[in-house]
């Protein structure tokens, strides 16, 4: 799997496009630090640039780097969670300015599957993850599923040997205000 991760972590070093598994279903991914590669995954998707995107990183460490504020309720329910848990955070920093929402918010998970723990750890930076689909089409429920399209689209692809157990279904997504009150958006 290290030639793999490398080649994946040249690819968006590069500015590229993956398509890749998740803990949740297969995804789109790119820097979430880079406006350009981000704008490329917005058109791949067909998608409004207002809505925002779910990041992934590799730790709470990393996840600090890229929030205002984070309690430590957020961080108790982040190291006990068993599903995956996607937090929408008020305010981003240091991501690139169209990956936040319209408001400013960014909704982040720290990602348990072993393919994006490594990725995340050799890439150093959060990456975009959104399904890989054209907006307004459901989520492919495995990689058979995913249309022509979004695989050209992508600059590399990750073999289906790395895919581990992913849900195949969204992440739960609770969304923390500027008060630090908790609401939960997705069951």
């Amino acid at each position: 799997m290290t030639a793999i991760v490398e080649k994946a972590a040249q690819t968006l070093g590069a500015g590229g496009l993956i398509l890749y598994p998740t803990d949740t279903v297969w995804g789109i991914g790119c820097d979430a630090t880079d406006a350009d590669a981000v704008a490329r995954v917005l058109a791949l998707k067909r998608r409004a640039d207002d809505k925002g995107f779910i990041v992934l990183v590799d730790s709470v460490e990393m996840l600090r780097r890229y929030v205002t504020r984070l309690p430590d309720i957020v961080v108790r329910f982040i190291k006990g969670a068993t599903m995956p848990l996607t937090f929408i955070y008020p305010q981003a920093r240091n991501l690139a300015g169209n990956v936040p929402a319209a408001d400013g918010s960014v909704a982040i998970r720290v990602v348990r599957h072993p393919f994006c723990e490594q990725l995340l750890r050799a890439f150093g930076k959060p990456l975009v993850s959104t399904s890989a689909n054209v907006s307004g089409q459901p989520p492919p429920d495995g990689f058979d599923a995913i249309a022509a399209t979004v695989r050209r689209g992508c600059d590399f692809i990750v073999p289906l040997a790395c895919e581990g157990t992913p849900t195949g279904s969204p992440s739960i997504i609770i969304r923390l205000d500027r008060y630090g009150k908790l609401r939960i958006m997705r069951p």
